[in-house]
């Protein structure tokens, strides 16, 4: 399974007027480890960069001047991140941005030569409603360390992005791995049956039940009640 972490940093926030691409940073993870591949590179947007997305990234004009331009490395791109699955935080803004750059060269959108795409911010508001979930957030929520991100880099972020992603899908690792374990009563070479390890049980804590009631009442709300598991206690148990 072969995925790209994927970031971008623009001259604003939105292609419709005119903004560019002005860096890309992408990170290769295989199997859910990260291989130590990237691609990553600057570009001159031919065009001036808004004051407010220089507060956010810190890459002026001056420093772009002599940078390729997307066509240079449209090839290169395409060829590192083809066949795989996109990870990106909001992705609608990168996949928008990427998506118009190769527009404007008459290639294909990034849907058409790569397998599809998770975004982050939207895996991150459905697992925990309510709470912040930028990158910042995530990282102090999943306790990884992003001290050295005083600005935002596409390279920078999107490494960032990936400890992020694999703590968030922590689980599926672990199914992953329950996928290559013999099945119960499967024998060794030499006949014997092998020895499975114990299930780990692990049990939520006292505020993971708090947030949890939490959950539960505002789908009870939004269902007015009707949600299986607010049955009277007196009802009728089957038998």
């Amino acid at each position: 399974m072969r995925q790209i972490v994927l970031d971008t940093e623009t001259t604003g926030l939105d292609w419709r007027n005119g903004d560019r691409v002005i860096e890309i940073g992408c990170v290769e993870l295989l199997n859910r480890n990260l291989t130590g591949r990237h691609f990553h590179v600057y570009l001159n947007p031919e065009r001036g960069i808004d004051a407010e997305a220089i507060a956010v990234h810190g890459i002026t004009e001056e420093f772009l001047a002599d940078k390729p331009r997307f066509k240079d490395v449209a090839d290169d791109f395409e060829a590192f991140v083809r066949d795989a699955e996109l990870v990106i935080h909001n992705a609608s803004f990168d996949v928008g941005f990427l998506n118009n750059e190769l527009a404007l060269l008459g290639r294909s959108p990034l849907e058409k030569f790569c397998g599809g795409v998770i975004d982050t911010l939207k895996m991150a508001k459905e697992q925990n409603p309510g709470k912040k979930a930028s990158l910042d957030a995530l990282c102090d929520r999943h306790q990884i360390e992003n001290a050295h991100r005083t600005l935002h880099g596409a390279l920078l972020d999107a490494e960032i992005l990936a400890e992020v992603y694999l703590a968030m899908t922590r689980g599926q690792e672990s199914l992953i791995m329950a996928l290559d374990e013999p099945a119960p009563g499967q024998h060794d070479a030499g006949g014997g049956l092998i020895d499975r390890p114990p299930i780990l049980i692990v049990r939520a804590n006292p505020d993971e039940l708090v947030e949890h009631d939490k959950v539960i009442a505002d789908i009870d709300k939004a269902t007015k009640g009707q949600a299986l598991w607010r049955e009277p206690a007196d009802a009728a148990v089957p038998v």
